[in-house]
Formats: C-alpha cells, sequence, structure tokens
C-alpha cells in the first residue's frame, strides 16, 4: 500500500514538472488525448447506428 501511495505522489510531482518546464508540450498532449477519445466516441456511435439499423 505504501508503494502506490509513493508512485502516486512521484507520478503527480512528474506531471507538474512537466506543466511547469513544457507548457505548451503539456496542452498539446492533453488535446491529443482529448482528440483520442472524442474519435473513439465517434466511432462507436457509428458502429450503434450501424447495429440499429
Amino acid at each position: 500500500m505504501q508503494v502506490k501511495k509513493v508512485l502516486t505522489y512521484v507520478a503527480v510531482a512528474f506531471v507538474v514538472f512537466y506543466l511547469f518546464t513544457k507548457p505548451a508540450q503539456a496542452a498539446e498532449a492533453v488535446n491529443g488525448v482529448f482528440v483520442g477519445i472524442l474519435h473513439g466516441a465517434d466511432q462507436l456511435a457509428v458502429f450503434f447506428t450501424n447495429v440499429l439499423t
């Protein structure tokens, strides 16, 4: 349990460090994640549209 807590703190510290040192790249990474999620949602919508018609 203690290892999980330490790894979580290290991950959060890395994210904060990345945001402060390279904000443009961090914004691109977040944008890429959202684009991927939206693309996946669109593909699910296409799938269910094709299944239900």
